[in-house]
């Protein structure tokens, strides 16, 4: 027991950590840890939600066939009565919600002109004012479609805005609860500083209103809406929570508590909304925040085949059957690009927003909802406090092979019982947290066993591992006569690193500092490098220098090289934050790779020689690595080296000449792993590739439209910014016919 009380310990600390984020003591957190979970979610959803049509509920879209025949959104209001009128009078629907609001006047009659005409140019002409007067009916736009939705089942949408400047325009609806209805209960609202409501005709008309604001969350990715709202100290309700009630009739909204006899008497969160109708008891519910997470059905859009879809302009041309609307739930909203109303969602990057208050109706029509009630906190704490002192104290008597055995098995048991919750008690239990703390204490346990035990082999390998990572000295050793110092041609994988304003940044630090700062730096590049069987050439400065293939041969030299300029980034990134943290500057770093056919060997003069590569693929990843600031990416890949990567997703960048070459190349970015791609990444390299076709078609009006829809689903994106810079520059001066797409650097 003696020899294991230190390994025991240093579990005992992990677990500590893991149950601190669990526990959310003062506000401690580990962001990889919550985004994984998010992840974990996202990808649990997809894998579990029905993808069948829910036929009680249509989109009414404006969508890119209505925007031409009726016009440019936003319609008039004669015609949007029009279509009320239609939609109720001749298909028989049973409740319109809008996804839009209606917050300014409708001028486009003319109305105010003739108005003006009539109180100055033709003051005196009484027969002029007579005829206006029996005009101003058919003329007064916003009256027509008032009196539309009067006496019908229409709820209209506003919003509410966190901006500091916000205003206050437009008519709010009665709140849904009164004031001091949540008084002494601890319930994190968002903070609402200003809204933008329907004009007040259109608002005492119909018949409620709703609010159509998603939770955003960090990652930019809507999971949640609140069904209610904080704002001025009353409550209001969501879009979705509006039609629902107007579908039952106006019910009441009951906040439902959890039974005191279970929870804490000091817990005083809200759990659910309950409604009663037709003597049943319809419960909704929600979180800390009064969210409620969305019951997603499948994928997006016309074609997602959740909902069905049905363009307005076919509404008002009457060619739509009457069955396809008699008694359904109909949602006014977009799917147009242009319309500006796409969001992020655990099923589709370009996912319209309309559709996220339509998964949420058809959940409440079903009652058809995953929840995270207050107990999941504890819950997650107690397994994590078992499950980690069992493993803690266990794992160091056994063996690798069966620590390795106890590892899976406890890994398969939390997925196991975490997806039985899922799916049959509609729990959302975080899984994160027990998956990554049973692979840190079987990681630390066989870490442990493996430096104490082979410690007299691991002298002699950091002996010569500053050179050489030291399981390719073991390899060496082995067989040493294979290898040797002379000169050679070998096809290798070249890697440049360099760090951004590493002179402003050595100015603005002490000595000390710096020294810290780049040794801190040097040695996670080194440590990710040598991870991946690379060989560490140089430090150069601030800059890094590594090859793969040589002295050990390799043949996945190139996607090492990829991997590990990939690993580096990720590692620049983590001692970014710890670098900010500390007051000092941030840290951005530039990669290069490339791979050919180069000379590696003994080299250097009588006083001092280096294990090292030359050649002109050297040549070029460094200029890679020079050109990574102007394209905004942190690694740049010649085509020699995407050809033999054949498992990671790379986005082509450019073709370029560098200094000194005639042949142009074809530049690359590594975006990851082809098994870590997901829709969001895939769409987006989709509509890039077109771009690009385009940007050397010189299409300019398509690229620039491409770029803007880029820029929408990766904003800050340097790349297209670069490329909107070149679409200016060639509209001023075209390239010409002949033009080869090919960007010339002149500098190094």
């Amino acid at each position: 027991m003696k020899q294991h009380i230190v390994r025991i310990g240093l579990g005992i600390v992990l677990l500590l950590v893991f149950l601190a984020h669990a526990a959310q003591i003062n506000g401690f957190s580990i962001p990889f840890v919550s985004r994984l979970d998010s992840i974990i979610d996202d990808t649990r959803l997809r894998l579990t939600n029905p993808k069948t049509l829910d036929s009680r509920i249509v989109i009414l879209d404006i969508d890119e066939k209505s925007l031409g025949k009726l016009g440019r959104w936003p319609w008039s209001r004669d015609k949007i009565a029009t279509l009320i009128d239609k939609l109720f009078n001749d298909y028989g629907v049973a409740i319109v919600g809008f996804d839009v609001v209606f917050a300014e006047p409708d001028n486009s009659s003319g109305m105010g002109s003739l108005n003006a005409l009539a109180n100055k140019e033709l003051a005196g002409d009484e027969s002029f004012k007579a005829e206006l007067e029996k005009l101003k009916p058919q003329l007064d736009f916003d009256a027509r479609f008032a009196k539309a939705i009067s006496g019908k089942a229409v709820v209209l949408g506003y919003y509410l805005s966190s901006e500091i400047n916000a205003e206050k325009s437009g008519a709010l609806p009665q709140p849904v609860l009164p004031a001091g209805t949540f008084k002494g209960r601890q319930i994190d609202w968002a903070k609402w500083i200003g809204h933008g409501g329907n004009l007040k005709p259109f608002q005492d008309s119909a018949a409620s209103a709703g609010l159509f604001n998603p939770f955003v969350d960090e990652d930019g990715v809507v999971r949640q809406v609140p069904m209610i709202s904080e704002y001025d100290g009353k409550y209001y309700e969501s879009l979705s929570l509006a039609m629902f009630r107007t579908l039952l009739g106006q019910p009441k909204v009951e906040p439902g508590y959890p039974n005191e006899s279970i929870l804490s008497k000091n817990y005083s969160g809200m759990e659910w909304l309950e409604l009663h109708a037709d003597g049943h008891a319809l419960r909704i519910p929600v979180d800390k925040k009064a969210g409620t997470i969305i019951p997603y059905r499948g994928d997006g859009g016309p074609n997602g085949g959740s909902f069905k879809y049905i363009s307005l302009s076919d509404v008002y041309e009457g060619t739509v059957p009457k069955e396809a609307l008699k008694g359904k739930i109909a949602f006014w909203g977009t799917s147009a690009p242009g319309l500006q109303d796409l969001r992020s969602t655990p099923v589709g990057v370009a996912y319209p927003g309309v559709e996220i208050h339509a998964n949420l109706l058809s959940g409440m029509l079903s009652q058809r909802f995953k929840e995270k009630p207050g107990y999941t906190l504890g819950a997650e704490v107690m397994l994590l406090l078992f499950g980690g002192l069992v493993l803690a104290v266990l794992m160091p008597f056994l063996s690798p092979a069966r620590a390795t055995l106890v590892s899976l098995v406890a890994m398969a048991l939390i997925i196991g019982i975490n997806y039985y919750v899922y799916t049959s008690g509609n729990i959302i239990l975080p899984l994160a947290s027990s998956l990554l703390m049973t692979a840190a204490l079987f990681i630390l346990n066989m870490a442990y066993g493996y430096f104490v035990e082979s410690r007299s082999k691991r002298q002699f390998t950091e002996l010569f591992g500053q050179y050489v990572p030291p399981e390719l000295v073991d390899e060496m050793a082995r067989n040493p006569t294979q290898y040797t110092m002379e000169p050679k041609s070998e096809d290798l994988t070249i890697l440049f690193s360099d760090v951004r304003g590493f002179t402003s940044i050595s100015e603005n630090l002490s000595p000390d500092d710096l020294r810290s700062f780049i040794n801190q730096y040097l040695t996670e590049m080194s440590a990710a490098i040598s991870h991946h069987r690379g060989t560490l050439d140089k430090y150069i400065g601030d800059a890094v220098m590594a090859f793969w293939g040589a002295p050990v041969p390799d043949a996945e030299h190139a996607r090492q090289g990829v991997i590990t300029a990939l690993e580096m980034q990720k590692a620049a990134h983590a001692l970014d934050e710890k670098f900010v943290a500390r007051g000092w500057p941030a840290l951005k770093i530039g990669i290069g790779v490339n791979s050919g056919n180069v000379r590696v060997g003994d080299m250097g003069s009588k006083v001092r020689k280096a294990y090292t590569v030359m050649g002109d693929p050297v040549n070029l990843a460094s200029r890679l690595e020079g050109r990574t600031k102007q394209y905004g990416v942190g690694i740049l890949v010649g085509e020699n080296t995407e050809k033999l990567v054949k498992d990671v997703i790379f986005k082509e960048l450019d073709r370029i000449r560098v200094k000194g070459k005639n042949e142009p190349v074809v530049i690359y970015e590594p975006i990851c792993l082809e098994a870590e791609a997901d829709k969001k990444i895939k769409d987006e390299l989709k509509l890039w590739r077109d771009t690009l076709k385009a940007y050397r078609a010189q299409s300019w009006d398509q690229v620039e439209v491409s770029l803007l829809n880029l820029t929408r689903m990766n904003p800050g994106c340097l790349l297209y910014e670069e490329y909107g810079d070149r679409v200016v520059k060639f509209r001023k001066n075209p390239p010409g016919p002949n033009w080869d797409g090919v960007t010339t650097f002149d500098e190094k």
